[in-house]
């Protein structure tokens, strides 16, 4: 290389050793930078996958920088020596070497080969597509040096950040799933029979597809941080991961509520059966009590009684032969069901057995109210009382008689209620129906 006179100011032998001593730290961290980047776990990984989509563009211009680093390190290798050779021809420097020395380390004086394969790949990577090389200052040198080295590592450690989260926990929940399409197999949970058998086979399809993507393609799957620019600020992209996670967890727990049938079923038939004979027995009551009712009450209109529902017993006799057969996934649902309407049939046989016997309560109401007034009577010493007394047994012959005509009887035990009213100085009871008398009489 030849001595020219540099634009600037001759550096001193201080200035030099200095911009020497400088320079040599900046060797050793870049180079243990470079190291670093060249044995990076990531960088290998890429290095040896079968890369896709967005990955595949980005290393490939990563790799050429990686590449093209190495190149400007190795000019930046070669111009130190030559600088520290001049420095080491003498003592003290004489002007001549200090020029030299200057235009080597403040000028544009190291000179890059340019890289065929780099400039294919990174044709931004150098100033002038198709240039053969180009022409640096150490300290620009190092400059571009920092920029590449920045966004490879930013590459390697976003691809590695990836394959470090994702991939493992993708297995995880793949052997999860494996072990939950076993139990589910086992208890009837297939697919196209379940829904839950359905949902098992595309979260497998789902997880397999992802793992290959992941494999492949790790930066789609990276969110970067808003505002950071350090290298790998960000992290990776689990949405789709969770959401079938979620969805997995969903399914377990129906599987886990289809082992409790299982488990159950045979209590809860049995249960089933005493719930739903309780309102068949309370239906037949009601029957009873209706053919009771129409012999003993006049005048009163009685509601019909249903048969018990042939439904009900049909769907209970399925149940009991899914559980023979082990069919847990469709006896779980007609389990839920069916107990929800044997409960709603009991209560429905109940309401049934109170509307039919409502005219026998009315009766046994007025017969304890007839009674209740006689006693009180009797303790006022009016017991032998001869009006009162044919009173008392006008409403008892009506109450006691067959068929009972609860309107009439009604009337009967208020005429008994107000005369003896009348009889213990208490207050008049209003009659319901038909002129007052003055001693009971009625007109």
């Amino acid at each position: 290389m030849g001595v020219t006179d540099p634009a600037g100011p001759v550096m001193d032998r201080d200035e030099v050793d200095r911009a020497l001593a400088r320079l040599g730290a900046e060797h050793e961290a870049i180079e243990t930078s470079l190291l670093a980047l060249q044995d990076h776990a990531g960088r290998r990984l890429l290095e040896g996958a079968e890369l896709t989509g967005t990955t595949r563009e980005r290393w490939a211009a990563a790799d050429a920088s990686i590449t093209l680093l190495w190149a400007y390190f190795d000019a930046y290798t070669d111009a130190l020596r030559a600088a520290r050779e001049i420095r080491a021809r003498r003592r003290w420097s004489s002007r001549e070497d200090l020029v030299e020395l200057t235009e080597l380390l403040r000028g544009e004086a190291v000179t890059v080969a340019g890289s065929a394969t780099a400039t294919a790949n990174a044709p931004t990577l150098l100033s002038a597509a198709g240039r053969l090389s180009e022409r640096f200052s150490l300290a620009a040198l190092v400059d571009r040096m920092n920029e590449l080295y920045a966004t490879s590592l930013d590459m390697v450690v976003t691809a590695d950040a990836v394959w470090s989260a994702l991939p493992a926990r993708i297995d995880l929940l793949a052997a999860e799933l494996q072990r939950t399409r076993k139990l589910a197999h086992s208890v009837g949970v297939r697919p196209g029979e379940h829904p839950a058998g359905d949902d098992l086979e595309r979260i497998t399809r789902i997880l397999t597809r992802l793992r290959e993507d992941v494999v492949s393609d790790p930066l789609t799957f990276w969110v970067p941080t808003q505002g950071s620019s350090a290298p790998g600020g960000g992290r990776p992209d689990t949405t789709v991961y969770d959401r079938e996670a979620r969805a997995l967890e969903e399914v377990r727990r129906e599987i886990d509520a289809v082992l409790t049938v299982r488990q159950d079923a045979e209590a809860r038939l049995i249960r089933l059966r005493d719930v739903l004979s309780r309102a068949d027995r309370t239906l037949a009551e009601a029957r009873t009590a209706r053919g009771e009712v129409l012999a003993k009450i006049a005048a009163t209109e009685v509601p019909v009684v249903s048969g018990p529902p042939t439904a009900l017993q049909e769907q209970l006799s399925a149940a009991a032969e899914y559980r023979r057969q082990a069919q847990w996934h469709r006896l779980s649902p007609l389990l839920e069901s069916l107990e929800q309407k044997a409960e709603d049939e009991l209560l429905r046989a109940r309401e049934s057995l109170t509307a039919v016997t409502a005219p026998l309560a009315v009766r046994a109401e007025l017969r304890g109210r007839l009674d209740a007034y006689k006693a009180k009577v009797a303790r006022h010493g009016l017991a032998e009382d001869r009006f009162l007394t044919e009173r008392y047994d006008a409403a008892r012959r009506m109450l006691w008689s067959a068929p009972c005509d609860l309107r009439v009887a009604e009337q009967a035990v208020l005429r008994y209620q107000q005369a003896a009213a009348e009889a213990l100085g208490a207050p008049r009871v209003p009659q319901q129906g038909g002129p007052e008398d003055r001693r009971g009489e009625q007109s």
